[in-house]
């Protein structure tokens, strides 16, 4: 199983690699200080996106399988429902 990070900030999604505990931090910091500019990591290579952040911004994580073995979930899930979302 590989999971991919989902980043959706003021609707967009940014796609990013493991691990993102530091990102979220620092998304965190940015928007208690009242507003900054995080750097996004691209999932591969080049020099990522600086996004201002700040107070009452919707963002989004979520976490997603891109590369699980469809027998290892049950019926209801194998027919195109992801079910891995997870909201955080």
């Amino acid at each position: 199983m590989t999971l991919v990070h989902r980043l959706t900030v003021d609707g967009r999604d940014y796609f990013l690699p493991d691990p993102v505990t530091e990102l979220k931090q620092q998304v965190l910091e940015a928007i208690k200080a009242g507003g900054g500019y995080v750097n996004i990591p691209p999932l591969r290579g080049g020099p990522g996106i600086d996004i201002l952040f700040s107070p009452g911004m919707p963002v989004t994580w979520s976490q997603i399988d891109v590369g699980g073995d469809l027998s290892d979930r049950d019926e209801n899930r194998a027919g195109g429902d992801s079910g891995d979302e997870i909201i955080l």
